[in-house]
């Protein structure tokens, strides 16, 4: 299987992604909603890393991007926003629509993040 990968961040990209609409938005122009399946999210926890953990110290002492977790926090939202599509493909929903991307962090102690996309499954068709 050839493995595609996002250039910026280096999420996998799932091929079977192409044509799936994804949105914040409640309606996408062009299109209507034919049936509504239901709520979907998708989750994923993310830690802190001991080393992340130190070169984001340094980072946030000199000032300015903490580089060393963006590269993380782009993955984390693109695997929840995945995690959402592929629930939402399983139910037969051709989209997504109202999309809510949050963020919670599970305390100091266990140094967890984690990542939620939540969003209604449809099926969407063109308008005439």
């Amino acid at each position: 299987m050839d493995a595609k990968f996002c250039p910026k961040c280096g999420t996998p990209v799932d091929p079977n992604a192409q044509g799936f609409i994804m949105t914040t938005t409640p309606t996408v122009s062009g299109y209507k909603v034919k049936k509504v399946l239901g709520i979907v999210s998708g989750i994923t926890p993310r830690t802190r890393g001991i080393l992340g953990k130190f070169i984001g110290g340094i980072e946030s002492m000199i000032g300015g991007e903490v580089t060393a977790f963006t590269t993380e926090i782009e993955k984390a939202r693109a695997e929840a926003l995945d995690r959402c599509r592929a629930k939402a493909a399983s139910m037969g929903a051709n989209a997504v629509i109202g999309i809510d991307i949050e963020t919670s962090d599970l305390g100091e102690q266990m140094m967890l993040l984690v990542f939620s996309a939540t969003g209604t499954a449809v099926i969407l068709e063109p308008e005439s």
